[in-house]
């Protein structure tokens, strides 16, 4: 694994310092964010209303697309 430097600023590493448990590295402690925050957004997305319509109304459109 490459290893890299990135600068934060001291309130910035004890905000992440925060989420860590004893003897967790910060990549360590970054890699749980990172997954925690990939499972909210497909959470949010998954439960978005956005470009959805009630089922009574998708009924109604498949019943005059589909008469019986």
């Amino acid at each position: 694994m490459e290893i890299t430097t990135i600068q934060l600023s001291k309130e910035t590493r004890d905000k992440i310092s925060s989420f860590g448990v004893k003897g967790e590295s910060y990549d360590d402690i970054l890699k749980r964010i990172y997954s925690m925050a990939v499972k909210e957004q497909l959470r949010q997305f998954l439960m978005s209303d956005e470009g959805f319509i009630p089922i009574e109304d998708a009924i109604k459109e498949a019943d005059k697309k589909w008469p019986k």
